[in-house]
């Protein structure tokens, strides 16, 4: 019976060592990060000061923002089976004429800015 007590006492108090080095973890990278912004933010872009309790609501909404929640792995799929291989699989089962086509498409909607710097180009020219 008291190799049992024993037992869960070390858990117990393995348990609260893990949450107190989080914790620790947690308000030590919270300080680093109001420490950041305060020194850099508001002399560069004339943001506001922020205090302990907004460095960590932004680090959780940057969390929440960039990362979610959890419960799927980003960017490491184990089968191998992402958007990439996906999208290659796609693109190589099309025919050369399709392959063209969708070429030309993507060129048309992404690549209009180069036309529209030339035309400001040779408007400042003509001025």
């Amino acid at each position: 019976m008291r190799t049992d007590d024993s037992r869960d006492m070390r858990k117990a108090v393995m348990i609260i060592k893990v949450v107190f080095f989080v914790l620790l973890a947690i308000v030590v990278f919270s300080f680093v990060t109001m420490w950041l912004w305060n020194w850099l933010v508001p002399e560069l872009f004339n943001g506001p000061v922020i205090n302990i309790w907004q460095t960590v609501g932004l680090l959780l909404l940057s969390k929440i923002l960039f990362s979610g929640f959890g419960g799927k792995s980003h960017g490491h799929n184990p089968n191998g089976y992402g958007w990439k291989k996906r999208f290659v699989e796609k693109v190589s089962s099309l025919s050369p004429e399709e392959r063209e086509a969708f070429k030309q498409k993507m060129k048309d909607k992404w690549c209009r800015w180069d036309e529209n710097i030339s035309d400001k180009d040779s408007a400042k020219t003509n001025d």
